[in-house]
This record gives C-alpha cells, sequence and structure tokens, in this order.
C-alpha cells in the first residue's frame, strides 16, 4: 500500500474504574493486537463527538452505561509496516449503570477481568499503556 493513501483514523479508549480501584481490561480476539489487554473502545463514525462515541463502544462491549469524567490523554500509534496509523482519545469515565459483561457475539473479546493497578498483565494494548501511565502518573502527584 501506498503510504500516501494511508489516513490517520481517530479511535477513542475508556478508563473505568470500579469501587475497588481496579480496571476493567478486555482480551482481544481478534487483530490488530490479538491476545492482547486493552480498555473498552473503538473506532469513531463519521460525524460522531468523541465522547459520543466512548458511550457507544462501552455499551457496546460491556454493557456499561458510562459518563464522561473527563479526557485522560490521547494516545498515537504509527505502523508504517501495517499502513496503520491511529490516533485515540482516552476518557476516564463514571459507571452510571449496567452490570460488565462481554457483548461482543463475534467473539471480538476472548475474556474481561478487573484488574488491581498494581497486577496488571504484561501483554497489555498500544492504547491501553499510555492510559494507564497518565492514570497512575496522576495519582502519585
Amino acid at each position: 500500500m501506498n503510504e500516501h493513501n494511508v489516513l490517520p483514523r481517530m479511535g477513542v479508549g475508556a478508563v473505568i474504574l470500579n469501587e475497588h480501584s481496579e480496571i476493567l481490561l478486555l482480551l482481544r480476539n481478534r487483530n490488530p493486537e490479538k491476545g492482547m489487554w486493552s480498555i473498552p473502545g473503538g473506532k469513531l463514525d463519521p460525524y460522531e463527538h468523541l465522547e459520543q462515541c466512548v458511550i457507544r463502544e462501552v455499551k457496546e462491549e460491556v454493557n456499561l452505561e458510562v459518563e464522561i469524567k473527563g479526557l485522560l490523554c490521547m494516545a498515537e500509534t504509527i505502523r508504517p509496516e501495517s499502513a496503520e496509523h491511529w490516533v485515540s482519545a482516552i476518557y476516564e469515565v463514571n459507571v452510571k449503570g449496567g452490570e460488565a459483561r462481554n457483548m461482543e457475539s463475534g467473539g471480538a473479546i476472548a475474556d474481561m477481568r478487573w484488574f488491581g493497578l498494581d497486577q496488571l498483565p504484561a501483554n497489555l494494548a498500544c492504547f491501553t499503556v499510555p492510559a494507564i501511565d497518565h492514570l497512575l502518573n496522576r495519582s502519585t502527584r
């Protein structure tokens, strides 16, 4: 693929903490990043606001109704070898309702778990790493 035909894509991610300060992570069962633990999120649809996208993606993936607490960070992944350039807005959200469960009927999510911030798996997806770094660095100030 010609590098001039690759356009940056926009995505979102959600940092969801429970009452025990554990973060919700999803084990990806499809590429890109199959076998990696990721925060919930996805691709921005045309004419969709970022915050609306976060709320939609969380509901679609894990059945939680959330509200935006604030923008945690921006993250970027550039992989010329696979013709990918992603920019993602990572939001911290509060749960308003619902019970966390895997809503992906097509098998996109292999597992879903709450992890303590001091007991994270080693295989974290690209946008999950900066999200957790920002979360941890903010809480140590």
